[in-house]
């Protein structure tokens, strides 16, 4: 087993809600395509366009990014770093610095970022105008030539049915769990209602950490410490 995780890779979680706070409060078009879209949600979830509006916030075309932990090791110590607020464009210009100016950064890796952080970064840089940096411009690539890493995907050793939340893998793998204060479907509330960005920004960094533990485990590195 190596002392430590490659300092070259950095790890992210996102935090996502509804682009506004209310189905009420949100532009005409997009509110006609909300209800479109809960329509077609119906389907499994009986719940009204603006009961369900919550869920809102995982669809990128819906939904903006408040928080964008970031973490990496360095000599066996991990370094967390957040970019948050109400301003989504401040926090991914700030998030694409970040990537363009530390090349050191050769691989991205995140718990199912391949379904849900990268891609929705992705979109949201597109629909904020802000080119993508190197590390995330992945167009005319093979997914074999995809750099980036995926616990999830890792935990799956080829099952493609499987999912299996970052909190469960912690528990197998005998890692402290990182819900230690909330869990995704209370950042809505935490965020519009109770208006505490820096609780969801605890919340989103030991995610961080708990998922540098969990690489750590899966790739036969040593976790002491990260968590």
């Amino acid at each position: 087993m190596e002392s430590s995780i490659p300092s070259s890779i950095l790890f992210l979680d996102i935090e996502t809600v509804p682009a506004w706070p209310s189905l009420a409060e949100t532009p005409e078009k997009f509110r006609l395509l909300w209800e479109r879209k809960a329509s077609s949600l119906a389907r499994h979830d009986p719940r009204t366009p603006e009961e369900l509006f919550e869920r809102a916030g995982i669809y990128s075309e819906f939904g903006k990014i408040i928080c964008i932990s970031v973490g990496y090791v360095a000599e066996g110590t991990p370094r967390i770093k957040s970019f948050a607020g109400d301003d989504e464009a401040q926090i991914l210009r700030e998030f694409a610095d970040l990537l363009n100016n530390y090349p050191m950064f050769e691989r991205l890796c995140g718990h199912n970022a391949r379904e849900f952080d990268l891609p929705y970064i992705c979109r949201r840089m597109v629909a904020r105008r802000i080119p993508l940096p190197r590390l995330l411009d992945l167009s005319g690539r093979k997914p074999w030539e995809v750099p980036h890493i995926d616990t999830m995907e890792l935990w799956k050793f080829g099952d493609v049915k499987s999912f299996v939340s970052l909190e469960l893998l912690a528990a197998v793998l005998d890692i402290p769990s990182p819900k230690t204060d909330l869990d995704g479907s209370q950042v809505f509330k935490v965020y519009y209602e109770l208006r505490d960005l820096n609780r969801i920004v605890r919340y989103c960094e030991q995610d961080v950490r708990t998922l540098m533990a969990v690489y750590a485990r899966l790739a036969g590195f040593s976790w002491e410490g990260l968590v």
